[in-house]
């Protein structure tokens, strides 16, 4: 990949930074030589900050890493396009997006399935997450089973309330299993998209 890193006076091209879940676009950046080849070896998303004057790795303070999926040019070879897995918001004001822009319900599952996938490997004691994973896949399946018998249970009746949070309760134990077996939730729906079209 052959960048034209001097087209322009600075050193910098454009680096637009796209969801590689919801292609939604998150932000954009700037890069030179050096942060695209630490963005290689790392895996994280780093920049070349313009005011502070240094490469600037996305999340090393908030935690809100970018890791990294794919790279590719434009047809010029002076912008770049960075598909990548936010590990949470990526704006500095909390938003999903540099466009003030918030999850769509069918985003927000993916954000929370990155919230799964850090909690569970923190403290058993500061993490409900956590404390399921350390009990292992078959206490993960057993309380995903139990959360479907309660909706269920739940459906029968008309209590909207508690069929509601009964069905979140199943959704977020779901996609605990689905990380548990070492799968995504886009792998599911993948597999929903090729039946659709069948």
């Amino acid at each position: 990949m052959q960048i034209d890193f001097g087209k322009y006076s600075d050193g910098l091209v454009p680096s637009i930074v796209q969801d590689v879940d919801t292609q939604k676009v998150l932000m954009l950046g700037f890069m030179n030589d050096e942060a695209l080849k630490k963005t290689e070896e790392s895996g994280n998303v780093t920049f070349y900050s313009r005011s502070k004057k240094r490469l600037w790795t996305k999340g090393e303070e908030s935690g809100n890493f970018l890791i990294l999926k794919s790279i590719s040019p434009d047809c010029d070879n002076d912008t770049l396009l960075i598909k990548a897995h936010p590990l949470g918001p990526v704006c500095h004001t909390g938003a999903d997006t540099c466009w003030n822009e918030k999850n769509e319900s069918s985003d927000f599952l993916f954000f929370l399935e990155s919230v799964i996938n850090l909690r569970k490997n923190a403290s058993p004691d500061e993490s409900y997450v956590a404390k399921l994973f350390a009990k292992g896949i078959n206490k993960i399946a057993q309380k995903v089973g139990e959360e479907a018998v309660e909706m269920v249970i739940e459906a029968k009746d008309n209590n909207e309330e508690l069929f509601l949070n009964e069905s979140a309760d199943l959704l977020f134990h779901y996609l605990m299993l689905i990380n548990a077996k070492g799968y995504t939730l886009k792998q599911v729906l993948n597999v929903l998209e090729r039946r659709h079209h069948k």
